[in-house]
């Protein structure tokens, strides 16, 4: 395995992106089949697909991706599947983020390659449940690793709608070892605790960062098997939910809940602040929020 990576960067990119192409047509089948029910009178929501691109300090092209955007469907709110390529030097500021992580050699060479795929859903019904997944790949020259996983965000909990979402991981995760699930499920439940509520931002789900167990194989397809969990953990709540009737109250119910969302990725989440602060483009990396939200 060469120093640089090439070919397995090369295969992870094309697994995030074939990962990006499934759920993006699966979406939009909930879309088509959404003929009962609230809201089941409108049109049938589509993603609106733009390029996005970064550039270098000194102009020198820097990767970019693929942004996915679905605002105001029959099931889905909003919602944005990204996929991104990117890669040049570290700024400042993100090379002491990673040297404090402990990687290693980055004062001496800071280059980096990274991609990846992030999905946000906000749903119109609020019985169906928002979520959040992704998964990535990071390179620099002195190490790699994996990241990533998914977390259910209900306003409105239903105890089986979070039992089915967990059991399905852990179907996937068992595989990698009988120990893995309940360690990732640990690691999202602090991962995504909100400190100045003293609260979780949903039901959890699994997370993972920086895995390089030192068999790149063996990583790679734990993080291919995080992402094949996502569309059987959550379409099936998804088509249980939809249908149901929802009042104002409900609705506000909802609203109050996508303020937790907003308060978590914008003041803590760890890719938000990566995305920023290494110039990719805002719009793509401020997907996650909300298109409505409220605070009382």
């Amino acid at each position: 395995m060469s120093g640089d990576l090439l070919n397995e960067k090369k295969r992870a990119a094309q697994w995030f992106r074939s990962l990006r192409d499934q759920i993006v047509a699966a979406f939009e089948a909930l879309e088509d089949s959404h003929d009962t029910g609230p809201l089941s009178e409108a049109a049938p929501g589509r993603f609106e697909v733009s390029d996005t691109t970064r550039a270098s300090e000194d102009g020198s092209d820097a990767g970019g991706g693929l942004m996915s955007v679905m605002r105001g469907g029959r099931v889905f709110e909003k919602v944005g599947v990204n996929v991104s390529e990117v890669y040049g030097t570290l700024g400042e500021a993100a090379q002491k983020a990673m040297a404090a992580r402990g990687v290693p050699g980055i004062a001496e060479n800071p280059r980096f390659w990274a991609s990846g795929i992030s999905l946000v859903a906000h749903m119109q019904n609020p019985h169906v449940p928002a979520v959040h997944m992704n998964t990535r790949m990071f390179w620099t020259p002195g190490a790699w690793w994996f990241g990533g996983g998914s977390d259910l965000n209900p306003c409105i909990e239903y105890d089986e709608d979070t039992a089915h979402f967990h059991a399905t991981q852990k179907a996937h995760l068992e595989p990698h070892g009988a120990d893995l699930y309940p360690r990732l499920k640990d690691w999202a439940d602090e991962y995504f605790y909100i400190p100045h509520r003293h609260r979780a931002r949903g039901v959890g789900g699994i997370f993972m960062d920086d895995r390089n167990s030192g068999d790149w194989e063996a990583d790679f397809a734990l993080t291919q098997d995080i992402g094949r969990a996502f569309l059987p953990a959550f379409v099936p709540l998804v088509e249980k939910r939809r249908g149901q009737a929802f009042s104002e109250a409900d609705k506000d119910t909802q609203l109050i809940h996508r303020g937790l969302y907003a308060e978590y990725n914008l003041v803590y989440d760890r890719g938000t602040k990566f995305g920023l602060a290494t110039g990719h483009d805002a719009n793509a990396v401020l997907m996650s929020l909300p298109p409505l939200a409220k605070w009382v």
